[in-house]
């Protein structure tokens, strides 16, 4: 069976390392390993990983510092070098891993052997319908995520790629030292320049936070920018759909009720974090109950 190494880089990331740990361990497939890759973080990320380890010996994950450069590239690279997998899953240090993930990555990879890359959808587990806008982003990454007329485009927060891609462009991606593309963006261009096949599935599947809405509109419109930056970093490329148009539509009103809804899931004492995935985690994993005590110590 094809060995999964997941790679976290972490920057002052103590709200949800651990919730990112829990699901990433309570998986149908077990991983081979979990990095967790500091980027010099000045919180208590370090802490609760180290902690999180001596209480879950066995669990694979090891604890990485990546302090040569400040960044999410570099810490990225970092993690790919250490990692000993057959297939590396890049995820960030809020998601929340479904728990068949693994499983559904094992299984892309070894049915067809000319994918070298896998992406899928994403439900907001902080944001109410979760359902609903499940199906919505993966309607919008299934038809408007692409490149070229149809090469698919990884999504950084639930991509994963094969161990042999990552050797084929590492020596081309770019190192971006203005911090203004999306790396995930640039890894598909970069794939698609080796001719290396990335896939959709939308079986393939993370909670993220959308905590990207709770930030002012200088520095959404910033990060949506990247869109257009990294696209024109790669004038060989191009793309017949604007992802970011239908961000841009949906942001004023989530830009209200985010921080609304925050305080109402404060109010209930609701970790949506914890909540996410219990039923299936409980279902799929043997059916352990999954407290919150285990998660918010």
């Amino acid at each position: 069976m094809l060995k999964v190494s997941i790679i976290i880089p972490a920057y002052n990331e103590e709200a949800r390392i651990a919730n990112c740990l829990l699901n990433a361990i309570r998986q149908t497939v077990a991983p081979g390993e979990i990095l967790v890759v500091d980027n010099r973080s000045t919180d208590r990320t370090c802490a609760l990983v180290e902690r999180f380890i001596a209480e879950h010996p066995g669990s694979g994950v090891r604890l990485l510092h990546q302090e040569d450069e400040q960044g999410l590239i570099p810490t990225r690279n970092f993690g790919f070098a250490a990692a000993s997998g057959d297939i590396y899953g890049r995820i960030d240090a809020d998601c929340m891993l479904k728990p068949d993930w693994v499983e559904t990555v094992t299984s892309i990879f070894s049915d067809d052997p000319e994918a070298m890359a896998a992406t899928g959808p994403a439900v907001y587990y902080d944001m109410p319908a979760r359902h609903a806008a499940l199906e919505g982003d993966d309607k919008v990454r299934r038809v408007t995520y692409r490149a070229d007329g149809g090469h698919v485009l990884l999504f950084g927060s639930n991509m994963a790629l094969r161990a042999s891609a990552w050797e084929a462009i590492k020596g081309d991606v770019c190192r971006d030292e203005r911090d203004v593309m999306h790396e995930d963006i640039d890894i598909s261009l970069h794939l698609v320049d080796h001719g290396l096949k990335a896939v959709y599935s939308s079986r393939m599947i993370t909670g993220v936070s959308a905590r990207r809405m709770d930030t002012s509109f200088s520095s959404f419109h910033r990060y949506m920018r990247r869109f257009k930056n990294t696209f024109e970093a790669h004038p060989n490329h191009s793309r017949r759909h604007n992802t970011e148009r239908t961000l841009y539509a949906i942001y004023p009103a989530l830009r209200v009720f985010y921080p609304v809804y925050q305080r109402y899931l404060g109010r209930r004492d609701i970790n949506p974090a914890a909540a996410l995935w219990r039923r299936e985690q409980r279902e799929l994993v043997g059916a352990r109950s999954v407290t919150e005590d285990d998660i918010d110590r």
